[in-house]
């Protein structure tokens, strides 16, 4: 079954930065397209970021010029680099994968960014 496997989260201090990796198996990760949400705590989720299979990226306002989504199809990796990071940003992230089978997606298990001095 398809595994995604988010690694990177911790805790940053304002200004700071942060790369999340997510490792993807038993998918054919270069023909979808990937996806950054976040959840914080009361806040509904959100759509941080996302990648095409041809590598086109798209940002919610909240995080363009301050995040990078990538990918490395050789490893079944996705990447989220956030950059200048702020308190805001704290929140659990996940990775995604939607297919047109599953429109929903597959969900990794998210990793905990917290932004705090």
């Amino acid at each position: 079954q398809v595994q995604l496997v988010e690694s990177g989260g911790g805790l940053v201090q304002p200004g700071g930065s942060l790369r999340l990796s997510c490792a993807a198996s038993e998918i054919i990760f270069s023909l979808y397209p990937m996806h950054w949400y976040r959840q914080a705590p009361g806040k509904q989720r959100e759509l941080v970021a996302t990648i095409t299979s041809g590598g086109v990226t798209n940002y919610a306002d909240s995080v363009k010029g301050r995040f990078t989504i990538s990918r490395d199809n050789s490893k079944n990796t996705g990447y989220l680099q956030m950059d200048t990071l702020k308190p805001e940003d704290t929140a659990v992230y996940y990775c995604v994968i939607t297919t047109m089978k599953r429109p929903s997606g597959y969900w990794g298990q998210g990793t905990q960014v917290t932004v705090s001095s």
